[in-house]
């Protein structure tokens, strides 16, 4: 929970809101969705450590930092970053004494009970950075809490969201996918499921149906740069004071909110006039496409006419103006992002060297160079398509 006093998503909360413990507040989320699991709403319920670092006999899938659930903010992203500076430094050194690379790194032997099949020096340098990652978690695991929606095979750990899933009715927690179990089927007995007993258990059929086969959303989607981050939306909301301490300006703020979504153009802040100071209403000053943010109001304009500042001002755009140009360019930006998404999806597929897909071996040329590239964009990579 956020220190008493601090904002972390909505600005101003009320005086007599009381800030949870960490435990506290950690038992009000598991309570939530043991009632969630209960009403069939959540399928399972873990925490990253577990279902990520620890691998148990069943699994085969690899244990691989490219597995890890990645959303903005997260802990373990910022500390993965730490980690593999830290690994680079220690190599750096072992260079410069002339130590081998790999015999201190990691083991074949560990790479291999790790389920990895590729034994190069990328593969030790994931594997050290994942129990790194798992010696941080670790005692902390409990705050990591992950919710499944889905069932994931114990395998592949896939989700499972068409077909059958192949269920083991003495062991509670095992089941597979259909493209496993054919895998499985044509094992020997010893490899089979449970492979720690001599006598094996059946599979049986579950059909999923609760998975909707069209998920096709006929509303306009609607981009707003205050929603891409927490820190975006909690900047708009202090410029402009859309607070939540009492209901009368929580009511305000959501309405406005609202507002700035589903008018991306329009000023999210008031701009103020550069001579007189006051503010301007919108659609009733003048701004210099120049300067940033150099803005006077029609009463200062009218005065001098604009020969007092070096560049050309164009009027504000009005209210009816500004409505039009919203809904055609939010037209235009559904539009954009559907043929983004259509050339990614073709691009990660596509196998043709000399592909005519507009764009495709571009993107192509972007998926190779951010396996190879050591800056990224945190760090100020300069790649251009």
């Amino acid at each position: 929970p956020p220190l008493k006093g601090e904002d972390y998503i909505l600005y101003c909360h009320p005086e007599i809101q009381k800030t949870p413990r960490s435990d506290k507040l950690r038992e009000w989320y598991l309570s939530m969705l043991r009632k969630a699991s209960k009403e069939n709403i959540v399928v399972g319920l873990t925490n990253l450590y577990d279902h990520f670092f620890v691998s148990s006999g069943e699994c085969k899938a690899k244990v691989t930092a490219a597995r890890l659930p990645y959303f903005d903010g997260d802990y373990w992203p910022g500390a993965a970053e730490d980690m593999i500076y830290q690994i680079r430094q220690e190599e750096e050194g072992r260079k410069q004494n002339k130590k081998g690379l790999v015999k201190k790194s990691m083991t074949k032997r560990a790479l291999k009970a790790s389920g990895q099949t590729d034994l190069s020096g990328n593969a030790s340098k994931d594997l050290m950075l994942m129990r790194r990652l798992g010696e941080s978690i670790s005692p902390m695991k409990e705050d990591f809490i992950m919710v499944h929606l889905q069932h994931a095979c114990t395998h592949c750990c896939i989700l499972m969201v068409s077909g059958n899933r192949w269920v083991c009715h003495q062991c509670k927690k095992f089941q597979i996918c259909d493209k496993c179990y054919e895998i499985e089927q044509k094992l020997e007995d010893r490899e089979r499921h449970p492979i720690s007993h001599r006598e094996k258990h059946p599979l049986y059929p579950v059909e999923i149906n609760d998975v909707p086969a069209d998920t096709t959303d006929k509303d306009d989607i609607l981009e707003s740069e205050f929603f891409d981050t927490r820190q975006a939306f909690l900047s708009l909301c202090q410029g402009n004071h859309y607070q939540y301490d009492t209901l009368r300006r929580a009511k305000h703020s959501s309405m406005m909110v609202l507002y700035h979504l589903h008018n991306p153009t329009a000023p999210a802040f008031v701009t103020t006039c550069n001579r007189c100071h006051n503010d301007i209403e919108t659609g009733q000053g003048w701004r210099c496409d120049v300067c940033p943010d150099y803005d006077v109001c029609n009463s200062c304009y009218h005065k001098d006419g604009g020969i007092d500042h070096p560049h050309k001002l164009t009027p504000h755009v009005s209210i009816a103006e500004r409505d039009a140009q919203n809904k055609e360019a939010r037209q235009q930006r559904v539009v954009q992002l559907r043929k983004m998404l259509d050339l990614l999806v073709h691009a990660s597929q596509c196998r043709s060297p000399l592909c005519q897909y507009p764009n495709c071996r571009k993107v192509k040329g972007l998926f190779r160079h951010g396996i190879s590239c050591k800056t990224r964009a945190s760090g100020g990579c300069l790649f251009q398509l």
